[in-house]
């Protein structure tokens, strides 16, 4: 057997005990809430920086034009999460499931990531840059934009993921597998170091890195 050499990402199994039905109307910015569930909340246009989720779940909850500046999530789920604007920089996420989202614009740049999986989801920009992120996958996504530019990234993967355009200008890579990736665009190319593709992929490289630098492919 071939031995593996770029490492998965390692995804903790995410078990939420019995939840409490609550809402969000009093939410504040800084506040924490623990152990409950969110169905069909609206918190567009609020200012909630600083909140913390403990062993949350969010199920059809609209955040457009939301502020969460250095909020907190952990051990929390967010199904059917829809934000045409989300802006959370500086977030912290661990032990997080994102599954069946729509997000247009999401500001997540100097943010930290530990185990998180995103899976079913559709997104025009992720912003990420300067983030750290740390056992993070990707799935069955569709991204329009995905900005890692000066990103840290250690056992990172995109599973059946499309990414029309991806920015890895400066970002510093470990065991970052995007074999299940359909690549269109890339900037920053010398970034993709310590980046696993597959043959193809490298062919496509090729063709891109040539359409960069001006050069004409004739047989």
């Amino acid at each position: 057997m071939a031995h593996q050499l770029t490492h998965a990402p390692r995804i903790d199994s995410l078990t939420t005990p019995d939840l409490a039905e609550a809402e969000l109307g009093s939410l504040r910015a800084h506040d924490t809430r623990e152990g409950e569930r969110y169905r069909g909340d609206d918190l567009s246009e609020r200012d909630l920086s600083g909140v913390t989720f403990r062993e949350c779940a969010f199920v059809e909850v609209t955040a457009d034009d939301t502020t969460l500046r250095a909020a907190t999530f952990l051990d929390t789920t967010l199904e059917r999460f829809n934000a045409p604007t989300l802006r959370a920089p500086r977030s912290r996420l661990a032990d997080v499931r994102v599954d069946t989202c729509r997000w247009g614009s999401a500001e997540f740049y100097d943010s930290s990531w530990n185990s998180v999986h995103i899976s079913n989801c559709k997104i025009g920009y992720l912003n990420l840059r300067g983030a750290h992120l740390r056992d993070v996958l990707l799935s069955n996504c569709s991204v329009e934009e995905l900005d890692l530019g000066g990103a840290t990234a250690t056992r990172v993967a995109c599973v059946d993921t499309a990414v029309q355009t991806l920015d890895v200008t400066n970002a510093t890579l470990e065991h970052v597998d995007l074999r299940g990736l359909d690549l269109r665009v890339i900037h920053g190319m010398s970034g993709l170091r310590g980046a696993t593709l597959n043959g193809t992929q490298v062919a496509e490289l090729a063709t891109l890195l040539a359409q960069q630098a001006g050069i004409r492919i004739e047989e």
